[in-house]
């Protein structure tokens, strides 16, 4: 990576390389739409992105993409691209996130550009950070909120909780879906 894009991706400038986690733990909506715990192991690839200009906002980022693997398991059962932006002058943190499940996101929230730790929030409705799904997730598992909270620790790893609040079609009340992991860096 360049040394401007480094010294422009504010909070996101330690976020490229190759990242693995071990200790991941997921509380999802199971098949039988109870609920279901599952231990996963992940790895995200995270690289400089070039500036992108929006008129007078400009916007340093990298790209990314992940998948999780359930402990025991070979195949996949999260995939995950997108991109993680920054905006100096708003001094706004943002994820754009795409799943192959049919879900679309942008997160996003302030931070300082030092920042070591920040949140993150889409809503469904919203104009700006918001949340689009396909009509079958729109109608059966409709994600009315996401949270993501991230934390970059002292030994260079970061900690992630992430928050889908879901409204499950037949269900009283809200849906809370988590995942929760460390990563650590494996290549730079």
């Amino acid at each position: 990576m360049n040394e401007e894009t480094q010294n422009n991706l504010g909070p996101l400038s330690s976020l490229a390389g190759t990242w693995e986690g071990v200790a991941g733990d997921d509380t999802a909506p199971s098949d039988d739409r109870g609920v279901e715990q599952n231990k996963y192991r992940e790895r995200m690839i995270v690289e400089p992105a070039d500036l992108t200009q929006n008129h007078e906002q400009s916007l340093y980022g990298l790209r990314y993409h992940m998948q999780a693997w359930r402990i025991g398991e070979s195949e996949p059962f999260h995939d995950e691209t997108g991109y993680w932006l920054w905006d100096a002058v708003a001094k706004q943190v943002m994820k754009c996130v795409t799943i192959p499940r049919g879900v679309a996101l942008i997160a996003g929230g302030n931070a300082d550009p030092k920042a070591k730790h920040f949140k993150l929030t889409a809503k469904l409705g919203a104009s700006d950070f918001g949340i689009c799904s396909n009509p079958f997730l729109d109608r059966e598992f409709k994600t009315v909120r996401f949270d993501f909270e991230m934390t970059f620790n002292d030994d260079g790893s970061f900690t992630y909780d992430e928050l889908s609040t879901i409204q499950i079609k037949g269900h009283e009340g809200l849906f809370e879906h988590r995942d929760r992991n460390t990563l650590t860096r494996v290549k730079a």
